[in-house]
This record gives structure tokens, sequence and C-alpha cells, in this order.
């Protein structure tokens, strides 16, 4: 599929699963569970944060490659999942295990930019999941995590803006 094709496909997916999540109250999330988050993912292959599944991150305390067999299509974009167990977690909880701000670095979203983080930089605070661009931002977030939360939450309505719908 060429990635033009691939991209139509995406924004078709991204507008069924939010017209999905009208339907059924995934829009009313919790405070810092946006689900209108633009999730960052490859556009060539369509995976969501390079593969990784993203409950290992809580369930095994570090990243694990998800196996392409245990794939859901969510958001726009293809989540793979080490098992079956996290493969249902997600499935019926995304917002609570997808990377917070859809995978941006929240250091860089702090000061009004959009840089996809990298999924082996991470961090957990407030019972969700960070990436980041470098490890200077992660150390960075972490000397504060409420203060650089709290930063990036006010600057990423403009962030989104700069985001390819």
């Amino acid at each position: 599929m060429t990635a033009a094709r691939q991209e139509r496909k995406s924004r078709i997916i991204l507008i069924l699963a939010a017209a999905i999540g009208a339907g059924i109250g995934l829009a009313a999330t919790p405070t810092g569970a946006a689900i209108s988050e633009r999730v960052v993912f490859n556009r060539f292959t369509g995976l969501a944060i390079d593969g990784f599944d993203p409950v290992a991150y809580f369930v095994d305390a570090e990243p694990k490659i998800g196996r392409p067999e245990l794939e859901f299509q969510f958001y726009g974009a293809a989540w793979r999942f080490r098992n079956e167990g996290n493969r249902a977690a997600f499935v019926a909880d995304p917002e609570v295990y997808m990377p917070r701000f859809g995978g941006h670095d929240p250091i860089a979203a702090a000061r009004g930019v959009a840089t996809p983080g990298h999924p082996k930089l991470w961090f957990i605070a407030e019972k969700r999941l960070y990436f980041f661009y470098s490890e200077e931002a992660r150390s960075a977030f972490v000397a504060d995590p409420g203060r650089a939360i709290e930063a990036a939450e006010r600057h990423w309505p403009e962030v989104l803006r700069t985001l390819a719908p």
C-alpha cells in the first residue's frame, strides 16, 4: 500500500473511531485522558508507538514489543500487544494506556512544539504514560512532573492546531 493510500486509510479510521467514540461515550474521558489527541504513529507501517505494547509499560514496567497477530486498530493506528490480556485491557479502556499527548514529548509541548517522543524514553506520572524526544527532556520532566504536565496541558491546544488532521 502506498504511503498516500495508507494516510487516507488512517484518516478514515480516525474519523470512524471519533464517530464511534462519540456514540458510545468515549468522548467523555477523565481529565488528562483526552481521546482527541492525535497519536504518533509510523505513517509507513501504521504502527502506534513503533509496535510497542502500551499496556506493558504499566504491567511489566518496561517497553515490550507487541505481536502482529495481537493487533488492534484504534484512533487511526495499529496497536500491538504481547498477550491477549494486555490487548483486552487496552480495548476496554484505551485512554488509560495510550501515551499522553498522543506520544508527543510533553517538554516540547510545553514550549508549543509538536515533537514525537521515543517509546524507549518513557515515564509514568499521575497514572499516565509519557514519551520523550531526548534523555534531557525526560530528566527535566522527572524533576517536576506536575509542573511539566501543567505547562504541556496549557500549550497542548495550540500544538494540536499545528498537527495535520
